[in-house]
């Protein structure tokens, strides 16, 4: 009895006899892990979500779940708080992500076909996302990680009850490299994309420390997650600290979560195994969490074909009115999208050359009137550059950037050259670069973070020292288009 209590409350490794190949794979930690009787399986999964307090609202789109892989009794309540958000939800596939405990292996391990049996019955693999997944990520079916993993299975009863009409794709990760981590939710991002997909990542938090240093450790490492830190969980998994037998997974689902905007982690529970093992001694960390989209995405800003011309004459008239005679032209506008409050920078080039560009990153006034304003102060307040003259009037070209809201970046692989604009930030000193930039110069990301790092005034690798990353994408548009 003693030994099933410690296979069950953790990640034990233990040698089980079958092997299986991809296609129906069966239950192997039934009646461990979790009941074999059907009936039983099925009233202790309700009793869990039945149970509970009653739950916090959670507001916005829920895109992944964090989400415990012991015995039952150990952390079926903790589970619980997470699968009752998504109860009866209208997802069609859940991509389960756990980590590889008995075999070891580089990347991830994807079941494409067939389906995982439970005693509840059995969920069908969705074949067309796993195999896309398959395609964008470049990982493969190893038959090994799959054979005696319970971080994966142990999630599928549960999903049979809150979501019993939703397919699964199971993937298994080897070794938690940053690598991997990244290229999985890259894959993720690009293959669930226009799909109703739910990520949940399985893991358990430290193991066999008393309950003291446990629970004192594993508040940090919750902090971690609150804080949306992948990089810094992925280098404690690389140090083998004892933070979380699934950091993988768990950094994974939240740089996936991430890629669809501005994203909040919801801790729903925590608890150890000392109540259920009867152990202060050795415990084992349970958390549950909800990464959730921060309501439903601005729709993309667009303009006119004649609003960008009106914007572009407007800026023209706006700089040669003021260097001629100093007088700040007039607006006057009834259009919604010219009057809407937007961040913008407003480029003025020579044959082609850099001559003056400066703007409003925060969007403090309507689009119009900060169009004549970061003209005139590109024109005649941009300290690299001489006024522009009377002269230079007729051979300036212009360019406006209308941006959209900043968004903090955690991990610099986030920032895409060609898509996104950069603000770097750090000791009272800050600096910008507008996403078509580093097209213009040829650069790639390094050099991109490199060179914002230096528009700031700080040295060129303060974007690995702790200085804040925020980007932005820009509607650009100019007068040669």
């Amino acid at each position: 009895m003693k030994q099933s209590i410690f296979l069950a409350l953790s990640t034990v490794c233990l040698l089980v006899a079958p092997a299986f190949a991809q296609g129906l794979r069966e239950a192997i930690w039934a009646g461990q892990f979790y009941d074999a009787d059907p009936a039983r399986l099925a009233a202790a999964i309700d009793g869990f979500l039945k149970d509970l307090p009653t739950a916090p609202e959670v507001r916005g789109d829920i895109r992944a779940l964090i989400v415990p892989h012991a015995g039952y009794v150990f952390s079926g309540r903790t589970a619980a708080y997470a699968y009752r958000l998504v109860r009866g939800m209208p997802y069609e596939t859940v991509v389960i992500v756990g980590p590889s405990h008995r075999f070891g292996f580089k990347g991830c391990s994807i079941y494409a076909k067939g389906g995982f049996r439970t005693p509840l019955g059995t969920a069908a693999v969705d074949e067309a996302l796993a195999s896309e997944l398959m395609k964008r990520s470049g990982f493969a079916f190893v038959p090994e990680a799959h054979e005696e993993e319970h971080s994966v299975e142990v999630q599928v009863p549960f999903i049979q009850r809150v979501l019993p009409e939703a397919r699964i794709v199971p993937v298994v990760m080897g070794y938690p490299e940053m690598s991997t981590v990244k290229a999985l939710a890259a894959a993720l991002e690009t293959a669930c994309a226009g799909r109703k997909v739910l990520i949940v990542a399985s893991t358990d938090m430290s193991h066999f420390l008393t309950k003291t240093k446990a629970n004192a450790l594993d508040a940090k490492t919750i902090g971690l997650i609150k804080a949306l830190d992948a990089g810094g969980i992925v280098r404690r998994e690389e140090a083998r600290e004892n933070i979380l037998c699934g950091g993988g997974p768990v950094a994974a689902a939240i740089l996936y979560a991430q890629k669809a905007g501005a994203v909040r982690a919801e801790i729903l529970n925590y608890a150890d195994s000392a109540a259920a093992a009867g152990d202060e001694a050795r415990v084992v960390g349970y958390v549950s969490a909800a990464l959730v989209a921060e309501g439903a995405r601005e729709a993309a800003f667009v303009l006119s074909e004649a609003e960008k011309k009106e914007l572009l004459e407007l800026a023209r008239s706006a700089v040669e009115a003021y260097v001629e005679d100093g007088r700040v032209v007039e607006y006057a506008s009834t259009n919604s999208r010219l009057l809407a409050h937007r961040g913008l920078f407003v480029t003025l080039k020579k044959r082609g050359a850099l001559r003056g560009c400066i703007g409003f990153i925060e969007p403090v006034m309507p689009l119009a009137r900060g169009v004549v304003e970061a003209a005139i102060y590109a024109a005649v307040r941009d300290t690299r550059f001489e006024p522009v003259s009377m002269a230079e009037l007729k051979a300036l070209e212009y360019e406006i950037s209308v941006l959209t809201p900043l968004e903090d970046v955690p991990d610099p692989s986030l920032v895409k050259v060609g898509k996104h604009g950069l603000v770097v930030e750090m000791s009272g000193r800050k600096g910008l670069l507008l996403p078509q930039v580093p097209v213009e110069n040829g650069w790639d990301r390094k050099t991109f973070l490199e060179q914002t790092c230096l528009k700031a005034g700080l040295p060129p690798d303060s974007w690995k020292k702790g200085a804040k990353l925020q980007r932005f994408e820009a509607l650009v548009f100019a007068e040669k288009d």
